[in-house]
Parts: C-alpha cells; structure tokens; sequence
C-alpha cells in the first residue's frame, strides 16, 4: 500500500528539511511513499554558516544559490519539492511574536494568517497527504519563521479539509495525522555525548551540554520513534547540499554515523494530532493508516 501513501512536511527555509526528518523521509521515499517538502521561504536573509563559502559573490546571489542547494537536496533526498512564496524574516536574537513589528516589512511572519496559510492548503488540496509534519509551537527554537511555519501547518490542516474555506483551491482535503519534529531530545545528545567518550573520541556536545537548560527539554513529549539509521548518510548528504549554511567539518558530522546508528537508530515525533486510530508509541508516521 506503500504507494497509495502521501507524506508532506512543511519546513521554514531550505536546509531545514535536510536537519530534521531527512532520513525518515529518505526511508519512505525508498519505500513507495510519495514525499513532499513544502518550504515557506527562499532563506534570502540567512546568514552563510560555511566559512568556506562565506564570500562577497555568494552574499550577492544567496537567494539564488540556496534556491539550487534546495534542487541539489531534494535529489539526494529522493522528495518532491515546492516553494511557497515568502520572504525570509531573518533571526532576531530573543524573538517572541509580541516582537513582531520589529521584523522587516515583507517578513514572512508578519504576513496575515489567512493569507500566509492559503498557499499551503493549496498545496495540501492537490498533494492529498496523509501525514503532515513541521515544527512545534515555538517552533523547535525562537525562530520567527519557525514559529509562521507552525502556525500556518496546525492551520492549513484543519482549513485543507473544510469545504467552506478558500473555496477557490478545490476539493477540500483533510489530512489524517499531524507531527511535530522532536529531534533534539537531552535523551539523544546525551546518548551520542557518551557513546562518544566510551569510544575515547571527543564529544562534540560536551560544551553545550553544559551551558543547556535542560529545563525546557521536550523529549517526554515523543510519541513516535521512525526507524530509519540506514539513510543516517542520505540525510548527512542532504545536509552538506546546503553549502552556505553547513560546514561539512563543522559539528552536524562529527558524531561518526556507526555511532549514531547504534546508539540512536531513529528520528523521533511527536503526534499532535490524529483523526485515525492509532496507539501510542508508535514507530511509523502511518500507523493506523496502512
């Protein structure tokens, strides 16, 4: 039934789908399922995190450049992809939604909710997922477009299946089950921290471990563990597309991938919300609906 089944995850800028989800959506790629990534903006006003790249000519055309590590991603991915059409907000140190004013005029955050969830319920009405994926409430970390990108996702899955809204995109459709990524649990990185030091290599977690707030960790929140270790390297790929905003000797690559694979063989979610059956914990975005 593989074949029969849509996933689409919805995503702030481009590299975020190779950072989070990548490998479970390699899996299903692999395994018939039909995969789309909808990104809410071109990136134009991120920054270039590769000091290899970080050059006056990238600057100049990053909007372009970001828009073929995109092309370049979604190959090795294996996924469809499509642009929804708004402008990056760039990051604001601190950013609450109180703060929003203080965001550039054309930002994607500040754009009416009506009207920055219609191109994805669009997309939703003629894609016809299953299963939608993004980030949750504060979307994974204080990043206004992160934030937008929730927003409009928990949205656009409930206007996608009303007949009475945005009318002029067609036949409603109504996804059945909607995830938040929980990729960054304290369980994880400390696995992986001491992994790393029981094999006497140095662990790339060491100081943030240190200075985290473990407080505010999300990890009880999990409901949902895909197994998908074997396109740990895919996902990795996908990643280094991405060449002004990842450096491929940076610390994304230093956890080494049979490490990874042993001590944390998933990529983990949480089910916000779901209009089938299902019971908890799962190991398969689709479960209920196979």
């Amino acid at each position: 039934m593989s074949g029969d089944l849509r996933l689409m995850a919805v995503h702030a800028h481009p590299d975020d789908e190779s950072s989070k989800g990548a490998a479970t959506m390699a899996r299903y790629a692999r395994e018939g399922v039909e995969v789309m990534v909808a990104t809410c903006t071109g990136g134009e006003r991120g920054d270039v995190l590769n000091p290899k790249m970080d050059r006056p000519e990238v600057w100049r055309d990053l909007a372009e450049i970001r828009s073929k590590e995109m092309a370049a991603a979604r190959e090795i991915l294996g996924v469809q992809q499509s642009w929804l059409g708004f402008v990056d907000s760039g990051y604001l140190e601190g950013y609450t939604p109180a703060r929003v004013d203080e965001l550039p005029e054309d930002s994607f955050a500040r754009v009416p909710l009506e009207v920055a969830a219609a191109p994805l319920v669009r997309l939703i009405r003629e894609f016809r997922p299953q299963v939608v994926t993004t980030y949750d409430e504060q979307g994974g970390y204080p990043h206004a477009d992160h934030i937008m990108c929730h927003t409009i996702s928990a949205e656009a899955f409930d206007a996608a299946g009303d007949p009475n809204r945005y009318q002029e995109f067609g036949e409603p459709w109504q996804p059945s089950k909607l995830y938040y990524d929980m990729g960054f649990s304290k369980d994880r990185i400390m696995a992986q921290h001491e992994a790393m030091l029981a094999a006497g290599l140095e662990s790339p977690w060491a100081e943030a471990i240190e200075k985290w707030d473990w407080s505010r960790d999300k990890g009880g929140r999990v409901t949902t563990r895909v197994p998908c270790g074997e396109y740990f390297s895919i996902r990795d790929d996908a990643l280094r597309a991405h060449a002004t905003q990842v450096d491929p000797d940076g610390q994304w690559f230093r956890v080494p991938l049979d490490i990874q694979q042993k001590v944390w063989p998933t990529e983990d979610f949480e089910l916000a919300k779901s209009l089938v059956e299902t019971s908890l914990p799962e190991d398969d975005l689709f479960a209920g609906l196979r």
